[in-house]
């Protein structure tokens, strides 16, 4: 791929590392550039022309690489020039390679899920005029010696088929692992990972180590014993005693018929009101003669002798007795 830059002198090495600064790489002494240059712009419409070649190539909707998302992730990016090109003294880019470590959920061989987070394959690009020339794998092992990983170790995004063909023919990579994700990886990714033992080893981890361990279990708690179901009473005889309750007629049936003598022992009266199961009979009802005779035997009160006294004519039982007098009797006096 040709810029209307020089690309050459843009990037002195044949493959360049640029990460999420896009800073341009160390120039080599007694190279010279024009003025006024913005070497850091130009290094973006690098990457965002290899982004749309990539994704044109892969038959993609939307590039998946260009200079703001590697500004917002922390990808690193392997560019790969043409030293060879010398088209008006520009020089050319062959591909790039794109490689950056994720937090994934992946399925192992016995379908259990394991928390990883390796080196993945992202983005892989060689210009479709320089493929087949060896330029892939140089810039492949270029990232394996600078990364210091081993192919079965990675992660591949979404492979097209050209990347799975280049894999299985440079490093023996076939045999892959089923995943629910877009992610690919190859038989021998767990090797290197700590797994946690199947199942069955470790049921039989924990036998083993019960054989060995010499320290006797805890003994089992004795628990009481049933009872039967015919030695269950729902209620003793006390309590049942205790809810019958004496149901009392409505007034004026309530009425209890009058006594000649009061009760020997009355019954205790609750100090409360509910504390008692039965409530006791009512007043009888006084008849209107026992009450005025009652009246009659009581004493006078002190103001009412007062007030006789002091009346002139006295009561009215005084003189009934005077009246009664016979008339010879009163002129004697």
């Amino acid at each position: 791929m040709e810029f209307p830059f020089d690309v050459d002198a843009l990037l002195p090495e044949r493959i360049t590392v640029l990460d999420q600064h896009l800073r341009p790489p160390a120039r080599r002494p007694g190279t010279t550039t024009p003025a006024r240059v913005d070497l850091q712009q130009q290094i973006m419409t690098i990457v965002d022309e290899l982004g749309k070649a990539s994704a044109k190539a892969q038959h993609l909707p939307a590039p998946i690489t260009s200079a703001s998302r590697m500004q917002s992730n922390r990808h690193v990016m392997y560019i790969l020039k043409d030293t060879s090109a010398r088209l008006a003294g520009k020089g050319a880019i062959v591909g790039f390679l794109k490689v950056g470590y994720k937090k994934l959920f992946v399925l192992d061989d016995r379908e259990a899920h394991n928390e990883v987070e390796p080196l993945c394959i992202l983005d892989f690009y060689i210009h479709e005029s320089l493929q087949r020339h060896g330029h892939g794998r140089e810039l492949f092992q270029y990232m394996l010696q600078k990364e210091r990983v081993e192919p079965h170790q990675l992660a591949i995004d979404r492979p097209s088929q050209k990347l799975l063909k280049f894999l299985n023919k440079h490093y023996n990579l076939e045999t892959t692992v089923p995943q629910v994700n877009n992610f690919v990886i190859f038989e021998g990714f767990f090797a290197h990972q700590h797994r946690p033992p199947a199942t069955s080893l470790r049921a039989t981890r924990h036998s083993c180590a019960a054989a060995v361990d010499p320290m006797p279990a805890a003994p089992a708690r004795k628990l009481p014993p049933k009872r039967a179901e015919g030695d269950i009473k729902p209620y003793s005889s006390s309590d049942r005693e205790f809810l019958k309750v004496a149901v009392e007629p409505p007034w004026p049936l309530n009425r209890a018929p009058r006594r000649a003598t009061p009760p020997a022992h009355p019954p205790p009266r609750s100090s409360s009101l509910g504390n008692s199961p039965e409530r006791g009979p009512l007043r009888p009802f006084v008849p209107e003669q026992e009450l005025l005779r009652s009246l009659r035997l009581c004493p006078p009160h002190p103001t009412a002798r007062l007030l006789l006294a002091t009346d002139p004519g006295g009561s009215p039982a005084q003189r009934r007795r005077t009246s009664s007098l016979p008339r010879s009797d009163e002129s004697r006096y």
